[in-house]
This record gives structure tokens, sequence and C-alpha cells, in this order.
């Protein structure tokens, strides 16, 4: 039997019966913005995960469960009578109409331009120049007013770190940023001579944060080469788990560090 073809309107009708407050699902009709806001950023991290691994026979699967996460906040907004489905589309819609006069010339959706010789640097600037203007009109006056708190830290970091840039507050060369990192170590090293606990903590993020600007700096994703990083420890240590003759917790160092060199080999 094949499955029916559900629409979008299907999707809100079924997120409407499970916040009934009679006949819906109790865990479902307790939910608020910030009880799901951690499965928002769960979801879109396997979306991530997905794409990296090249995994798309779920990435599908992975997208519906990130749709659902903006359809259960509009419901709640729309109970609310804050705002609906609808209104988050027309929105939508509407910004990326206004942020994109190169392609909609008349700022309505079904206009269109006879030059497609637009440079990508121009985009960019209307882009910037845009998108300051709607901050202004939210009486966000400071260019760093809404980077988000609760990106993840590296992600926040390079965002700053671009605002600044935007406005010529940004090194000359990749050899700023580089000697930045090496004079950040130096201070860790020295924190960390004086056992100064407090101290050794803000120095490692000072430190971090430079790193993050060699990756800026050089157009690389810090979340994404950190993540890369990571599998690519797990891959060597899992590598370690099945070659070593013993349990890792009762081999040597020596042991360990011969079979984590095997490893390397094999990447």
């Amino acid at each position: 039997m094949n499955q029916p073809q559900y629409t979008v309107d299907d999707l809100l009708y079924l997120m409407a019966r499970l916040r009934d407050p009679d006949t819906g699902c109790p865990w479902d009709i307790k939910q608020d913005y910030a009880s799901i806001a951690p499965s928002t950023i769960e979801e879109a991290y396997e979306v991530v995960d997905a794409i990296e691994k090249q995994d798309f026979a779920h990435l599908s699967e992975e997208l519906g469960d990130l749709l659902f996460q903006v359809i259960f906040y509009t419901r709640i907004g729309k109970e609310e009578g804050r705002f609906d489905f609808a209104s988050v589309v027309s929105d939508l819609v509407a910004k990326l109409v206004r942020r994109h006069p190169h392609v909609f010339p008349d700022g309505t959706l079904h206009s269109k331009i006879d030059n497609r010789h637009t440079l990508p640097v121009d985009v960019k600037a209307r882009w910037e120049t845009i998108k300051q203007q709607e901050r202004e009109a939210k009486g966000k006056t400071g260019l760093l007013d809404d980077v988000p708190v609760n990106l993840p830290s590296l992600t926040r970091a390079t965002k700053l770190q671009k605002r600044a840039a935007s406005v010529g507050f940004d090194w000359d060369d990749i050899q700023g940023p580089i000697a930045k990192v090496r004079e950040e170590l130096v201070e860790v090293e020295d924190a960390l001579a004086q056992q100064d606990a407090h101290a050794v903590e803000e120095e490692v993020g000072d430190l971090l944060f430079a790193v993050v600007n060699i990756t800026r700096y050089l157009k690389i994703d810090a979340e994404a080469a950190l993540r890369a990083a990571n599998r690519k420890f797990e891959q060597r240590f899992q590598y370690m788990e099945q070659q070593s003759a013993r349990p890792l917790a009762e081999s040597s160092m020596d042991d360990m560090n011969r079979l984590w060199d095997e490893a390397k080999k094999i990447d």
C-alpha cells in the first residue's frame, strides 16, 4: 500500500491535533518555546551531520524533523495570537525579496532584472547594507548587537570577527592572526606558571578566539574544521581500541602511542 502524499496543510493540521487541549498528546500540549529549543538545535545538527556524511538517504527525514520544529513554534505562536506559519512565510519572502534587489529590482516577488552581470562583491556589499538598515530599524544600532548569544562559540566568534572586519577592524594579512595565536599561547603559559586558574581560563579563551581569526581569514568554517578533527580523533581512537591486545586502560602509553601512529598512517 502506497503512503499518502501529505502536504504542509496536513502537517499544520497534525500539529493542531497534537496541541489540542482535550484530545491532543499530553507531551506536546505542555511544551513551550523554551522547552523545545534544545531539540531545535539537535535537529539542526542532525541535518548538518547527514550532509557531511553524504547520507542523502536520511537527509529528507532529518529536514522533516527540522521543519517540524518550525511548525511547532508557529503553532504556539498562533495559540498566543503572536504569529502563525503563514505570517512567518510571508515575512520571510518579503525579507528575501528586500535583500536581493539584484534579482527583484522593483522590490516585488515577480519583478525581474535584465542585467545578469552583478558582481559578487556588489551583491555582498548590498546585502550587508540592507542588513544594517534592518538592524537599525529594530533599534539595534551597534554592529554586533544582533549576533545571537546562544550560537556555538566558534560560530559566534567568527560572526563577531566578520562584523568587526566589515568596518576595517581586521589584520592586514594572515601573519597577524598567526602572530596573535603565538602571543596568546605565551600568555596561557604565563598564567599556568602563576597558577592562576581564572587567568588560565581567560587566556585559553583568548587563544581559541585567536585561532578562529585564522580560520576566518582563510575562509575556513571553524565549526566544520573542528567537527572534522573530532571525527578524525574518534576514528583513530576506535582503531586503537580494536587493535589493542588488552583494554586501553590496561595498556602502556608506549603501546597506545604505537597504535595511534598506526592509525595515523591509515587516514
